[in-house]
């Protein structure tokens, strides 16, 4: 708090005051406010829960949290209002009350459950680097799932794989069931029968996923020049336009797209690089490429 040099309108006294939690300048002496909502000039703060928001009023929710980001946080400053440090026995108090204020957040089953699995929905979210909204809509799919009772005789790390899988696939992100499973270290075939439970038990649509999309992706990892993706995506257009794409693997066929791009622009790429950018076989690229010639007459 910090005194103000204005004296008040009632009483006529210098003993104003500001208030930076309530925003408020109210006198002391006969309690008039003053003003309301004045600015705060302090710093921003960060919270130790979140790396990110720094705002003053708290973190936001989140599915990516057990209790949404919505509980009580005991402050760990072992020190009063004013700043004074506070005594041993008050300090082993506030200690205990913290302890018994996290074991009160996760009382059942099912929230220890959900607890654990957003840990490793974090853990595999950094591995694959996937944005927060996908994160978020994979939380909100496996509490979907939780309530459903799908958790049970499933391991929790195939369950968070398969939502993940699940809400790449709605989003519309490139990641394959193999890149998954790779890096989390489990099968792709426990994953795959998981990510078919889910989409049977919660009605989930699933959109087509586009093969222009996966372009970038393929590029990336095999280091291709901006101007043959630009020219891949063209081939992958013409070919949109004929349905010739229809049933087709996506990945597959923009690695196809992009081998052909990288010919008609002379880059050096190899069927075997493009094939290890793209998680696919040279015979896949093959055989896409047979169709798509024959679509572009070349």
């Amino acid at each position: 708090m910090s005194l103000q040099e204005t004296k008040c309108p009632r009483c006529g006294k210098n003993t104003l005051v500001t208030d930076v939690e309530s925003q408020e300048v109210f006198c002391s002496k006969c309690g008039m406010v003053i003003n309301e909502k004045t600015n705060d000039t302090r710093p921003e703060r960060s919270f130790s829960d979140s790396p990110v928001n720094k705002s003053h009023t708290g973190d936001k929710t989140s599915l990516m949290r057990h209790d949404r980001g919505l509980s009580t946080v005991i402050n760990p400053l072992d020190k009063d209002s004013s700043g004074t440090p506070l005594s041993a026995s008050m300090k082993s108090s506030l200690k205990r009350m913290r302890q018994w204020d996290n074991r009160s957040r996760v009382k059942s089953n099912d929230e220890r459950n959900l607890q654990q699995a957003l840990l490793e929905l974090t853990k595999i979210k950094e591995k694959l680097s996937l944005p927060d909204a996908v994160a978020e809509k994979a939380s909100y799919i496996y509490r979907k799932a939780l309530e459903k009772k799908l958790i049970r005789g499933r391991s929790i790390v195939s369950l968070v794989a398969a939502c993940l899988y699940t809400a790449c696939r709605e989003s519309e992100t490139p990641r394959t069931l193999s890149e998954v499973a790779t890096t989390i270290g489990i099968k792709r075939k426990e994953i795959s029968a998981t990510y078919r439970l889910i989409f049977r038990e919660l009605d989930l649509k699933m959109p087509v996923v586009d093969s222009v999309s996966c372009i970038a992706k393929i590029a990336s990892n095999a280091k291709v020049s901006e101007k043959a993706k630009r020219r891949a995506v063209k081939i992958l257009k013409h070919a949109e336009k004929q349905n010739a794409l229809a049933g087709k693997h996506p990945m597959g066929v923009a690695a196809s797209a992009l081998y052909i791009a990288c010919i008609n622009t002379q880059e050096n790429q190899t069927q075997k690089d493009i094939a290890d950018a793209a998680g696919i076989t040279e015979v896949t690229i093959r055989n896409r490429c047979k169709s798509l010639r024959e679509i572009l007459d070349i």
